[in-house]
């Protein structure tokens, strides 16, 4: 009895010990990883005095037929069309590769031509290079759809990479691998997971603000694009008059679409179908390549003839898919209300950006605000859209208790105006919305920062800066 009770007794008195050696451990681990990757990251993040950004002219086989101007390098990668004159100055009578130059901005690009890009540009599209200050290509630009973080040859370009690991560095990093190891044979693999989960979570931590930033950028990059891309537009409406309904078929209602350079993606209800060029993804969503509808040759239609083609639809880019290409959703299916829950913040962003979406398509679109949960974070009506500080409504029919706000499934309504909600809706709030909204309303449409009782489209957001939409299956970034 008493050689177990002492067995006992010393396991017990060397828990303390343990957990202090798993506590030193984690923390010399974590401060070895971090000054590691501290030094990596700041080596790569500083460029050498002669690293240049620019843009490599695609071959319009790649693109759907378009070749790229100075005007739509500009909108892509510095968010502004305007500033295209940046570019051709940085580039004026730089000798190519094929012996042509950039003489005039008015003369054309051609395929792999490789363009010197302010610093500030940003964007998919742009990548570094090694400016030697001579004439000439070094080497072919790389392939279309390269990873826009590589280098690659430009006008007077010398590739070189070096990679350096400094002795003290790796002399920490072997000693806390030992001391790992040591340690692991003492305490057993229950207690090495322990540590290895804590040194997880600890450099998890330390590297979230610098992802959160990063995530932050590419969702106001994303904002800025749709700002400037109103051919996106023109494509959406123009792909919606060919589900109208004609003599031989009803209409086929169209809930989404996808555009891209190469084509377009709607979604469909399960029961519809779409005639060739037309081919079917999956259960719901259908694909047409570009070319069949010879977008490229109809430029001079413009995105507010093609919506007026199409009646009461309203088109909104909700976000990009994890492409990076926009998604559109129409907001005259809401059936009433659009319940946006989850991350505050994101949520707020989801809202903003269909606010700012209907003020370039559709001005002077009405506007009320309703106020909703206390500490619910404040919106902004854009400039464009008409604000008024309230609206009389007609009382409401009484729904029955299953509908809330829902109108009728799948049925178009314009939309006449809109009725936004910061925060999730109040007892006297939700009244105000069933009227202006709901069965027998007014035939707004309502767009709620959280969560809204009797919403038939509900769309979840997290703190990445996502928005889930069930009714399509979709995930998409939300714009900021």
């Amino acid at each position: 009895m008493s050689s177990s009770a002492d067995r006992g007794s010393g396991r017990r008195a060397q828990d303390p010990a343990v957990r202090t050696l798993l506590r030193a451990l984690v923390a010399l681990l974590a401060a070895c990883l971090v000054a590691v990757g501290g030094a990596a990251s700041a080596q790569a993040a500083v460029p050498s005095d002669d690293l240049v950004k620019v843009f490599v002219v695609a071959d319009p086989a790649q693109t759907g037929g378009q070749l790229a101007t100075l005007q739509s390098i500009a909108a892509d990668t510095l968010g502004d069309a305007s500033r295209s004159g940046e570019i051709f100055d940085l580039n004026r009578g730089q000798a190519q590769k094929d012996g042509g130059a950039l003489n005039s901005p008015d003369d054309q690009l051609h395929p792999g031509w490789i363009l010197r890009l302010p610093q500030d540009a940003s964007g998919p599209d742009v990548r570094l290079a090694r400016d030697t200050g001579t004439q000439g290509a070094t080497s072919a630009p790389p392939a279309s759809g390269q990873d826009s973080g590589q280098q690659t040859s430009a006008p007077g370009a010398q590739q070189s990479a070096t990679f350096t690991f400094p002795l003290a560095a790796a002399v920490a990093v072997l000693g806390t691998i030992l001391l790992a190891l040591v340690t692991a044979g003492i305490v057993g693999r229950r207690k090495v997971r322990i540590a290895y989960d804590a040194l997880r979570r600890a450099v998890r931590r330390l590297g979230e603000p610098m992802r959160r930033r990063r995530r932050l950028m590419q969702r106001q990059a994303t904002g800025r694009r749709f700002a400037t891309d109103a051919d996106a537009v023109r494509r959406a409406y123009g792909t919606l008059g060919e589900f109208a309904p004609t003599r031989q078929r009803p209409e086929r209602p169209v809930h989404a679409l996808r555009v891209d350079s190469t084509g377009v993606t709607v979604w469909l209800a399960a029961a519809d179908t779409a005639d060739a060029p037309w081919t079917n993804v999956d259960g719901t969503r259908w694909r047409r390549p570009a070319a069949a509808a010879n977008w490229l040759n109809r430029g001079e239609e413009t995105a507010t003839t093609a919506q007026a083609a199409v009646g009461s639809a309203c088109l909104v880019r909700a976000g990009t898919d994890a492409d990076g290409e926009p998604v559109f959703v129409d907001l005259s299916r809401l059936d009433g209300v659009l319940s946006v829950g989850g991350d505050q913040h994101v949520a707020r962003d989801v809202v903003q950006n269909v606010l700012a979406e209907i003020a370039r398509t559709r001005p002077e679109t009405p506007v009320t605000v309703l106020r909703g949960a206390e500490g619910a974070l404040p919106l902004t009506v854009p400039q464009g859209l008409r604000q008024l500080p309230r609206v009389d409504a007609p009382a409401p029919a009484a729904p029955a208790a299953e509908q809330g706000t829902v109108r009728a499934g799948a049925t178009r309504r314009p939309v006449r105006g809109l009725v936004v909600v910061a925060g999730t809706p109040g007892e006297a709030a939700a009244a105000e919305l069933a009227a202006l909204c709901g069965p027998g309303g007014a035939g707004w449409t309502g767009l709620v920062c959280g969560e809204a009782a009797g919403a038939h489209w509900r769309w979840r957001t997290d703190a990445d800066g996502h928005v889930d939409i069930p009714v399509l299956d979709v995930r998409l970034t939300v714009p900021a």
